[in-house]
């Protein structure tokens, strides 16, 4: 994996891109990693773009704030490519070389030739998960698509443990301090609310992140 990984979140306001984020940094810190974690949202409303940021490194990390040159693209909404709404255009603006593109969707998209010609250069893989038919599925909620994303970027990548992971989703359901906006919070109380107790929360997300990892596909660019 990448000695230094940039990661960006795309998303839409309501899918929990900034709780997401939160775990994963969370899961690299608890490895002996130095992370940081940004989000960035506009107007607080359901279905805004809205993006977080997580830089992973075994090295101290000093920058802060927007990841420009990405080494891994999570995209948790076809409509961030479909329809443009995120904030930055193309989708894929400043990948790296060799860089991963994690999209949430049941079958591939259609992108334009230019798109998949600049991606060839690139030298990209992109894959595909239905991280928001697993969540509904398996935790019965769609705000369960975040972890399901996360469970398609342990399928893809080596970055971080699942037990890590999972420690990191209990402290943050659990009453971590980490809250990014009122509405952020919200979200997870609604997560909450679904299930009896914080243990079957765990559970169920825990289901939602293996069959995620092992549902994960590649989509081959010619």
């Amino acid at each position: 994996m990448f000695k230094k990984t940039f990661i960006r979140m795309s998303g839409l306001g309501g899918q929990g891109v900034v709780t997401a984020a939160h775990i994963l940094g969370a899961a690299a810190t608890r490895e002996g990693l130095d992370s940081t974690v940004n989000p960035f949202f506009g107007a607080e409303k359901r279905l805004a773009p809205a993006e977080s940021y997580v830089r992973i490194s075994s090295e101290r990390i000093f920058e802060r704030g927007e990841v420009l040159d990405p080494n891994i693209i999570m995209i948790y909404h076809p409509h961030v490519i479909t329809l443009g709404k995120c904030y930055t255009m193309p989708f894929f603006d400043g990948l790296q070389p060799e860089g991963l593109l994690i999209i949430n969707s049941e079958k591939p998209l259609e992108l334009g030739d230019e798109e998949l010609a600049r991606l060839a250069d690139l030298k990209a893989r992109i894959f595909y998960v239905p991280a928001s038919q697993i969540a509904v599925e398996v935790a019965g909620t769609e705000l369960s698509t975040n972890l399901a994303m996360l469970g398609g970027l342990l399928g893809v990548t080596d970055l971080v443990s699942m037990e890590s992971i999972k420690e990191s989703m209990a402290e943050r359901f659990g009453g971590g301090k980490f809250v990014a906006s009122g509405t952020t919070a919200a979200l997870d109380d609604v997560l909450k609310s679904k299930f009896a107790k914080l243990s079957q929360l765990i559970e169920k997300n825990v289901e939602v992140i293996e069959k995620s990892r092992s549902s994960v596909q590649e989509y081959l660019i010619n």
